[in-house]
């Protein structure tokens, strides 16, 4: 049976991010925020879940370029091919990385990556829904030399494992380790936007990369995180579009044809030629969206969370042995939960009637379920689910609504 390392590690995830909420709290440190948190482990759920659907075709690209330009076939079974397999993948994850911070098509993908301005093991799992769709093509050149489809799969879900541990505050210089190895006082430096700190520090798991190539950068000063344009959501499906939706207005301001096309593939703070330099502020204005709010339904949404995130860990886990069919259907509840949520910590006023149509949709298919395709026990779980969390629902509202009157 073929499992999904990442769908593997996914409970390990979750465990460590606690861990590290516990050291915290002993520490007095105040490095979490509920509503960031859950929208960075969103933000990476809908990532893995995209990825359901285009896995075997990016796979199936990568083995196509084997076939037809591949100098030779490395063996499976020889430690060389793994140990070449790892260097390989680390070395393209560096040019990868670059291209997404200096390419603007890149950067309009990779940003949701550096969106929250906090720094925890909740950010590691910040991932971008769209990148997969072309960043599989910067390790073509490890299918033309030869590298197995299975070995350059496994040594990138190997690369991404990796860097989860390095997006943490708690870990500070790892002395003649971090000579070599990427640390999460190297890393703190790549998510920093302090001027000294920005575009340094591409390393997945081998920091001599940026050592050769002249983008190494040392922790010498407090880093301070987010974008240089803050992100002004709690949504992580605008989180992914609301990046392209900026470039695509800034290319309509552009003055010639010339310049709309060069937008694309400038750097990001690229402007046409004779317009006046923009003046960087730092820090940025507008930063600590919603640093205070406290929904009141803070726990409503944690109780919905770890059966959310079981059943995703049980959709990539077992994706190779799931009907694509209900993966369809799971995708869609997945991401209508996760906008849900973000219509809580947003306040939004359809939050409620959202949540509610969400919950009777679950309730519908867990009817189905049981009537049409006679799987009672699944059924009869979906009904239950969703009657006891619209239960609950409603006491969160008669809470909102106590606290509202009495402050």
């Amino acid at each position: 049976m073929e499992l999904n390392p990442i769908g593997i590690a996914v409970p390990f995830f979750v465990l460590l991010i606690l861990i590290e909420m516990g050291i915290a709290r002993l520490k007095k440190r105040q490095i979490f925020r509920l509503n960031d948190s859950i929208t960075d482990m969103s933000s990476g759920l809908g990532e893995q879940i995209i990825g359901v659907f285009i896995h075997a075709p990016i796979l199936a690209g990568y083995h196509w370029f084997q076939v037809e330009f591949g100098q030779r076939e490395f063996a499976m079974d020889d430690p060389m091919t793994w140990v070449i397999g790892m260097f390989g993948v680390d070395f393209m994850y560096y040019w990868y990385h670059r291209f997404s911070h200096r390419v603007h098509i890149g950067w309009a993908t990779h940003v949701v990556h550096h969106q929250s301005e906090e720094y925890n093991l909740a950010v590691a799992l910040r991932q971008p829904w769209f990148t997969a769709f072309y960043s599989w093509l910067f390790y073509v050149p490890l299918a033309i030399m030869g590298i197995p489809v299975e070995v350059y799969a496994t040594c990138f879900a190997f690369n991404l494992i990796y860097q989860f541990w390095i997006h943490t505050e708690l870990i500070k210089t790892m002395g003649v380790f971090g000579w070599f190895f990427n640390t999460p006082a190297h890393h703190r430096g790549h998510h920093a936007i302090n001027p000294r700190y920005i575009d340094k520090n591409y390393a997945g798991i081998l920091i001599i990369w940026d050592r050769m190539f002249g983008t190494f950068v040392k922790e010498t000063e407090k880093p301070l995180y987010g974008t240089l344009k803050p992100f002004r959501s709690w949504n992580p499906a605008w989180a992914n579009v609301e990046p392209w939706v900026y470039l695509w207005r800034k290319c309509k301001t552009m003055p010639t044809t010339w310049d709309k096309i060069q937008i694309w593939f400038r750097g990001p703070e690229w402007e046409p030629a004779g317009t006046p330099a923009k003046e960087v502020v730092f820090p940025p204005e507008n930063r600590g969206y919603d640093l205070d709010t406290k929904p009141p339904y803070y726990k409503y949404i944690l109780l919905q969370y770890l059966p959310v995130s079981v059943a995703t860990m049980m959709m990539l886990t077992f994706m190779n042995q799931i009907p694509m069919w209900i993966h369809g259907i799971t995708a869609t509840l997945l991401i209508w939960t996760m906008i849900s949520w973000s219509s809580f910590f947003e306040q939004k006023r359809w939050a409620i009637g959202f949540e509610f149509a969400r919950l009777s949709i679950m309730a519908s298919l867990g009817l189905a379920l049981a009537r049409v395709l006679a799987d009672w026990t699944t059924g009869a779980a979906f009904i239950g689910f969703a009657v006891i969390s619209g239960l609950y629902l409603l006491r969160c509202m008669q809470e909102a609504e106590n606290t509202k009157a009495n402050s």
